[in-house]
């Protein structure tokens, strides 16, 4: 019995913590959201250039990785094969890391970054253009999907080659050895869960904002609270349902699904759009990204005023952190089978270069309409952000098809991150099992759902509760940075110990070869 309750210490105890501060939000949202607020102000101006240095640490590491003699180490057995094709397994990752956030931002961020840009540039201008893409990439490119190879690449290889659990604590045995079994392991478990829930709560409310605006300018359908509740409502039947389905069938096609279709919208734009501008747009971009990529990477404003890191880079790393235990987790129990290298270069590349392709598509579309067509891009963007793709597709061929075609991708890129945040919710809470029960992911799906509706009546406590997972990232970070050291060691000695082995090998072959000759 004692064994029992030990086991649902972090169900239990992450629930309360969560239930806790969603009445705080939900009785008091003012309260919550200017104490969020403060703490996160503080936590950002104190230590920004700790999140800045950490998040580029991590992104050095991924790509030492790849050249390093573990690269060849695999994530299982040495004969254990990739459960997933490529394609549905980078369909997986990219669907639960960040599909619906690239679909909305794809128009907003690099109009916004154009109107009110960067590193003291006037806005629309040139310049602003051309920093507004690069800015764009650098928030949805190599460093975001650095923290997720990290956290990813330490869980898969915990559990897959070293036959450990998939939970978070389960990572550090190499530093803490079997102090991970105990109250240290839960906090850690219990802070990775309560940052999953607060980040799905925040995104299922303003994920059916986001739905709601889209159905409001394509079909005139009112943004109120009623029409929000009936959206969670359905999206979460939709996703329960993909959960009961199982890993297998409801989200690995529902992933496929909406790869295909966000590959094929984008081509649509591409095509229809102004294709050369695209392009041209692509290519400067890239390489303006990689020259100041260091730059960029550790852009502080000591000596003015400016907001822009603090408002976007530093908020973009926080939320990326507080979103790596649900992503990181995710992407670890669909990369069973593939070596640490196509591991790395699938998970920190390949959604890298999607990502600058997307922007470059739907951001270089919009500001080319804003910039030598004269359309009012910028003044969607200012006025509502929600909006903002829409009115850009509106201006192209089969505007209202394309539109709704888009309203569906954000909905079932929606219920994919619904899916598989309640799937490691379970996990998380669940001793680390490979697959959770599903009665344990429907009590989660349900009470994440009821967070989001009942913080929607509050508008100030959803984003309350937003800024406080922004909170938790600071420790999280350095959660991360212990986790990376303790893989790096848990990595090395495997190299080491596998040489030895290779050593023994031959100087017993030369024996033989000896006895032979003899």
């Amino acid at each position: 019995m004692k064994k029992d309750r030990e086991k649902g210490t972090v169900f239990y105890l992450s629930i309360f913590i969560v239930v806790a501060v969603v009445v705080w939000g939900f009785l008091f949202p003012d309260h919550l959201a200017d104490a969020a607020q403060e703490a996160y102000a503080y936590v950002t101006s104190t230590f920004g250039w700790f999140y800045l240095t950490a998040t580029f640490l991590f992104l050095l590491f991924a790509i030492f990785l790849i050249f390093s003699p573990a690269s060849r180490i695999k994530l299982g057995r040495d004969h254990d094969e990739p459960r997933y094709p490529f394609f549905t397994w980078l369909a997986m990752l990219f669907s639960a890391g960040m599909g619906i956030g690239l679909v909305f931002y794809g128009v907003a961020e690099p109009i916004y970054h154009y109107i009110d840009p960067p590193e003291g540039l006037t806005g629309e201008t040139p310049a602003a253009a051309r920093a507004a893409l690069r800015y764009s990439f650098f928030h949805w490119g190599l460093q975001p999907w650095a923290i997720y190879t990290v956290i990813a690449l330490a869980i898969a290889y915990t559990q897959f080659r070293k036959g450990g659990t998939g939970l978070i604590s389960a990572t550090f045995r190499p530093l803490l050895g079997h102090r991970v079994d105990g109250l240290l392991g839960k906090g850690i478990d219990t802070l990775a869960a309560v940052a999953t829930a607060f980040g799905v709560a925040t995104s299922l409310g303003l994920g059916t904002l986001q739905i709601n605006g889209g159905l409001d300018y394509v079909f005139g359908i009112p943004n109120t609270t009623t029409v929000n509740l009936i959206i969670i409502v359905i999206v979460t039947a939709l996703f329960l349902l993909s959960a009961i389905s199982g890993l297998d069938r409801g989200i690995r096609y529902l992933s496929n699904l909406n790869l295909s279709i966000a590959g094929l919208l984008a081509l649509f734009v591409l095509i229809t759009g102004p294709t050369l501008f695209i392009m041209d747009a692509l290519t400067t971009t890239v390489g303006s990204y990689l020259n100041n990529l260091v730059t960029m990477s550790f852009l502080m404003t000591p000596f003015s005023q400016g907001t822009f890191v603090g408002d976007w880079t530093i908020f973009y790393w926080a939320w990326w952190i507080a979103w790596a235990p649900f992503v990181g987790s995710f992407i670890a129990r669909v990369s069973k089978g593939r070596t640490i290298r196509e591991f790395v270069v699938g998970v920190l590349l390949v959604p890298t270069v999607l990502s600058m392709f997307w922007f470059s598509v739907f951001g270089g579309t919009a500001l080319h309409m804003e910039i030598f067509e004269g359309l009012p891009i910028a003044e969607a963007v200012s006025s509502d952000m929600t909006s903002a793709l829409f009115v850009t597709l509106e201006q192209l061929p089969w505007g209202m098809i394309i539109s709704i075609v888009a309203i569906l991708l954000i909905t079932m890129f929606f219920v994919t991150s619904a899916d598989s945040a309640t799937f490691v919710l379970g996990m998380l809470t669940s001793q680390g099992t490979e697959n959770p029960r599903t009665g344990i992911k429907i009590i989660w799906g349900i009470l994440m759902s009821g967070i989001a509706g009942a913080l929607l009546f509050t508008e100030t406590g959803l984003g309350g509760l937003q800024t406080a997972s922004l909170v938790i990232a600071l420790p999280f970070t350095i959660i991360l940075l212990l986790m990376m050291y303790s893989l790096y060691k848990a990595l090395k000695r495997e190299v080491h110990d596998a040489r030895r082995r290779e050593r023994k090998r031959l100087q017993k072959l030369e024996r033989l070869l000896e006895r032979e000759e003899d």
